[in-house]
């Protein structure tokens, strides 16, 4: 089958064009923007990539076209789609009916955390020597690649954002996984929803998806989440948190979360030292050591895999480090995620100051929904940047007088970059965080540090 994908490029429509083409199909697609490195990627794998949605990339016809949720009505691929009757599905549904049938599906969902915590069963389940499958939002580094062909076994990170122009339901809902991990439910995407009980019912709409064989690894702290599994719960149900939650449960037992133990059922598991670190990303182990004892894994060989886990791109990733500065990527986009991550920084950072350059990308964060959130989110940096544009209508300074802070508001990268070495100190950590490219900002940081070294 020739299958054509409108939306090729993105991370979720890459991975999956390459699982496509791993299940025998010929794969072509389209992006507005077709550039390294998920062109390169999927190239080579035979992929056949065009520049733009132009109707004469749709001849002769594929059999089926698989059309991202970035596009909509009027875009002109999608319409000659539409007129000409071609057949088309979205991503998630192609993948639910298609790909997934007949395997063992382990999905993670939640406001934050899906990316580290699929790497992390993902991860688990290859040390045990299952060869899963799987379809992540980010590049763990202990693979390489943000997609695999596996065995039965398949992890997937599971959106809660809408399917497709003309299928407004969560991504999730197509999945029908064995285990779910129920992460954390806050209010987000609030381009798509207009209230948290709408994203607490398409949550309501997974778990009614989930077997009754199957198992749920819900946060036992989230009050948001116990709300949705009132409204029915038709499978085994584990909940996991911090020190004595129901059934799993982590410790920190070093401040900065590099040490910590586990426990079932308040009997100690075993104790695990790693190089993540913060409160968040020792939930996140829990509720993976969780997940994979569902299908068969003991805890022991789970932490024996996480001690050798090597991080995910982009999520607090190490990008340089020269004259005691270091300087981190971080995948940022919702101030409950920076919060946490600040702080398990702060723990692990001492008296260090931490510089901050944040740049608010994602539709919600823009138009002003979390706003009033960011500011203590950013209690834990000395300084903070906040690279802004003229599409932001909400005060950016009023959010660094929040955080407590030194700060500017800058409009440039350029601009930005300069400042923040005229500001540094050797001991100095720098994050910057964005759930976009950043003008590539982190990197040319980190070469603009190490040959301003070279010069000493």
């Amino acid at each position: 089958m020739h299958i054509h994908i409108l939306g090729a490029c993105g991370t979720f429509m890459g991975g999956l064009a390459v699982l496509a083409t791993k299940a025998g199909h010929t794969v072509t697609g389209s992006d507005q923007h077709t550039y390294p490195p998920m062109s390169t990627q999927l190239e080579a794998h035979g992929i056949r990539l065009y520049e733009g949605y132009n109707a004469t990339d749709l001849q002769p016809h594929p059999d089926l076209v698989i059309i991202g949720n970035s596009l909509s009505r009027g875009n002109e691929a999608v319409e000659y789609v539409l007129n000409q009757g071609i057949p088309y599905c979205s991503g998630p549904r192609w993948l639910g009916e298609n790909y997934l049938a007949g395997k063992t599906v382990l999905a993670v969902a939640g406001t934050h955390g899906k990316t580290t915590t699929s790497s992390l069963i993902a991860w688990i389940l290859e040390f045990a020597g299952k060869q899963p499958g799987f379809l992540i939002g980010g590049v763990p580094h202990n693979f390489g690649i943000s997609a695999r062909d596996g065995s039965k076994y398949f992890v997937v990170e599971a959106d809660e954002y809408d399917t497709a122009f003309f299928d407004k339901r969560a991504k999730f809902v197509h999945y029908r996984p064995k285990v779910a991990i129920l992460n954390n439910l806050e209010f987000d995407h609030a381009d798509i929803y207009p209230d948290l009980e709408a994203i607490k019912t398409q949550f309501h709409h997974l778990v009614r998806t989930i077997p009754g064989e199957g198992s749920i690894i819900s946060n036992a702290g989230d009050e948001n989440l116990d709300e949705v599994l009132e409204r029915g719960c038709w499978s085994r149900l584990q909940r996991f948190g911090l020190d004595e939650a129901p059934d799993w449960s982590v410790e920190l037992i070093s401040p900065g979360g590099r040490q910590l133990k586990f426990f079932y059922q308040q009997e100690e598991l075993g104790q695990l030292r790693w190089q993540m670190n913060g409160q968040h990303n020792a939930m996140n182990a829990c509720a993976a050591i969780a997940a994979v004892e569902a299908i068969g894994i003991a805890p022991k060989l789970a932490l024996e895999a996480l001690a050798e886990f090597k991080g995910i791109a982009r999520r607090m990733e190490l990008k340089g480090e020269h004259h005691g500065v270091k300087v981190f990527d971080d995948f940022a986009h919702h101030p409950t995620a920076i919060r946490l991550t600040l702080e398990g920084l702060r723990r692990q950072a001492g008296n260090a100051r931490i510089l901050v350059a944040l740049e608010p990308r994602s539709n919600t964060m823009r138009a002003g929904v979390h706003s009033a959130d960011l500011g203590p989110a950013l209690t834990a940096a000395d300084w903070v940047w906040l690279k802004t544009d003229s599409g932001i209508d909400w005060d950016p300074q009023a959010v660094i007088a929040q955080a407590g802070a030194e700060g500017r508001v800058v409009t440039d990268v350029d601009g930005l970059i300069k400042r923040m070495m005229d500001e540094l100190r050797s001991g100095d950590t720098v994050v910057f965080m964005s759930n976009g490219g950043f003008g590539s900002a982190p990197q040319r940081f980190a070469e603009a540090l190490q040959a301003r070294e070279r010069l000493k």
